[in-house]
């Protein structure tokens, strides 16, 4: 795989801007079949024959989904679930492996724009598709790919090896990193990030690249951030949506409120949750660090917008022909009264899209900015 420079610089480092890669293309560099198991799943119905691809009964169906933009999920309930024995499943089984779509594993690897003999840590080895185009790219030895799930990993391996590629896969928790092979050039996330690990940071050279999915929790909604190391932090802008797995020690776990229900009615339209979703959900992120949320639509055109934090819980719901949005909230904090603050911040500085925020990552934390590092996104 051939990452070469085109026009266009990045915003904070003056690196060139590499030439986009098509998918189509990584499909012929390395293509997927020998990573993709026998069964897997395609739609999000998990209790219906139509969300799966099984190689044995139906092979020319199997190969076109492989050879398509499409994820393709490969474990379920973190292998609870015999995906050999079955094209169906409980639909609450929750997907936890899979091998991401080839457009946006070509638009990460774009952003990554690792070069040959670049030194390259990866952060969920999956299938090892993704694995393999990096250690095509870089060389096999500068690869070292880390796996929380045995079996994943094992799996994987095997897949490699019958493919020809031989990175090192460990077997570990990535939010650690692999110091033993450190410094790296890049670093390659493929699970999804509620809280940045500073390791990752640490473990990077200085002027190497991170890139990775950040998600912080709003509508499952992801934002693809794309940092570059400079002096112990890590710097750089949003660069797209997605949508990828947590890392499983980032899942969240929700605990029963207690408390009386606070209701009230509001004219706040819930439309504009719906409207520019990107570029509110990050205010939101950044306002609210720690609220997660969702807003949804019903068949009869009912909207419903909830959010909840450790301690607390809002649901604002308006139906269709009214005109007020009734609103309980539950817990010490006034979550939809946030919410609404939120959105005025947003407001205030002109709706801004998702491309026009920014992220560094320090020992500290995550610190969110719209435009420029000197202008932080925070409550005041």
């Amino acid at each position: 795989m051939k990452c070469t420079s085109g026009i266009g610089r990045s915003h904070d480092t003056g690196r060139e801007a590499p030439t986009p890669l098509d998918w189509r293309e990584l499909l012929k560099l390395v293509p997927r079949e020998p990573f993709i198991p026998d069964i897997g799943l395609i739609g999000p119905v998990l209790d219906d024959p139509a969300s799966w691809i099984d190689r044995r009964q139906d092979p020319d169906r199997w190969q076109a989904m492989v050879r398509s933009d499409l994820a393709i999920g490969t474990q379920l309930d973190d292998g609870t679930v015999d995906l050999t024995a079955t094209t169906k499943a409980d639909p609450a089984a929750m997907a936890t492996s899979s091998c991401s779509a080839p457009r946006l594993v070509a638009e990460m690897l774009t952003l990554l724009d690792a070069a040959p003999d670049h030194r390259v840590l990866e952060i969920g080895t999956g299938t090892g598709w993704t694995a393999a185009l990096l250690a095509r790219q870089v060389g096999q030895g500068n690869v070292v790919t880390i796996e929380i799930d045995e079996a994943v990993a094992a799996r994987a391996t095997a897949n490699l090896e019958s493919a020809g590629y031989a990175p090192r896969v460990v077997v570990g928790d990535g939010a650690h990193g692999w110091p033993d092979a450190a410094p790296y050039d890049r670093v390659h996330v493929t699970a999804g990030a509620a809280t940045v690990p500073y390791a990752w940071v640490e473990q990077t050279r200085r002027g190497g690249v991170i890139v990775l999915p950040w998600m912080p929790g709003w509508d499952g909604a992801g934002h693809l951030l794309n940092l570059t190391v400079q002096d112990g932090a890590a710097r750089g802008r949003m660069a797209g949506q997605c949508g990828f797995m947590l890392l499983r020690d980032q899942r969240p776990t929700v605990k029963p409120l207690t408390g009386e229900a606070r209701e009230s009615t509001t004219g706040f339209d819930l439309g504009v949750f719906f409207a520019e979703q990107g570029g509110l959900a990050l205010a939101v992120a950044g306002l609210l660090p720690g609220v997660s949320g969702s807003a949804g639509q019903h068949a009869d055109g009912t909207l419903r917008v909830a959010a909840r934090s450790a301690t607390s819980h809002a649901l604002a719901v308006r139906s269709p022909g009214t005109g007020e949005t009734l609103v309980r909230q539950r817990g010490p904090r006034n979550l939809w009264n946030e919410l609404q603050e939120a959105f005025r911040w947003w407001k205030q500085h002109n709706c801004p899209s998702p491309e026009r925020y920014g992220a560094t990552v320090t020992r500290d934390g995550l610190h969110l900015w719209l435009d420029d590092p000197k202008n932080p996104v925070r409550s005041v």
